[in-house]
């Protein structure tokens, strides 16, 4: 039961990151400025994500004018996913 709780716990976790990922990414294409309705979302989504991008940025150069971090990251989520959910499933297989 823990088990079913962790799993669906990481699923919830990754997919909501990986759709704030998608979001800042998206918003960044447009100017941000205070009075812009969009402008406190735009705050948290940084806040979010920055520091699963923040780390690779440093790591990957950007290509021209364009950053691939995000293309990075979310791979990199969807493998920690998998990784973590076959980790779980084969622990509760073990009790």
């Amino acid at each position: 039961m823990f088990i079913q709780f962790l799993l669906y716990f990481v699923s919830a976790l990754f997919e909501i990151l990986f759709w704030a990922i998608i979001a800042r990414s998206l918003l960044s294409w447009f100017p941000m400025r205070p009075g812009n309705p969009f402008f406190q979302l735009a705050v948290v989504l940084n806040q979010i994500t920055e520091p699963i991008l923040g780390p690779l940025r440093r790591v990957i150069p950007m290509i021209g004018m364009m950053d691939i971090s995000p293309i990075v990251a979310l791979l990199l989520l969807r493998f920690i996913e998998g990784a973590l959910t076959q980790a779980l499933i084969s622990a509760s297989r073990s009790f």
